[in-house]
């Protein structure tokens, strides 16, 4: 049976001496990790490329967007990050591309819709006035 020390200071968890040596005789080495940093994922801009296609989906950039977007999470998925940054990169230019042309129709059509009331109304108000050399009810 084994004897469990009961009395006196616990014993370190390091490693025994052999029989015979001393500190100086062990070998010392130092274990140093060096962890390389992890490189964030490509981003897919997929949510983006969503919302394009529901509510700015002009000349079809918005499902395009979809497309690439879903490309480049496969890509990901695989591992296969240049791939997914090429796929990624060229969602976000076509998402890009589709919200500048979207405000650009919305702005033009405010301007046709602000230009035609004021012609409307300058056809109106001419309508209203009487001809010319008309003298009135006699």
């Amino acid at each position: 049976m084994d004897r469990v020390r009961t009395s006196g200071p616990a014993l370190p968890p390091y490693e025994p001496l052999m029989e015979g040596m001393d500190v100086e005789g062990k070998t010392r080495s130092t274990v140093v990790t060096v962890e390389t940093p992890l490189v964030p994922p490509p981003r897919d801009h997929l949510a983006w490329s969503l919302c394009t296609t529901l509510y700015a989906n002009v000349c079809c950039l918005g499902f395009l967007a979809l497309v690439f977007s879903v490309k480049s999470r496969d890509r990901k998925v695989l591992g296969d990050y240049s791939g997914a940054l090429s796929y990624g990169s060229t969602a976000k230019y076509l998402n890009i591309t589709a919200h500048l042309i979207n405000v650009f129709l919305i702005i033009l059509i405010i301007a046709l819709i602000a230009s035609g009331t004021i012609v409307l109304a300058n056809i109106f108000n001419h309508q209203q006035l009487p001809p010319p050399g008309f003298i009135g009810p006699t």
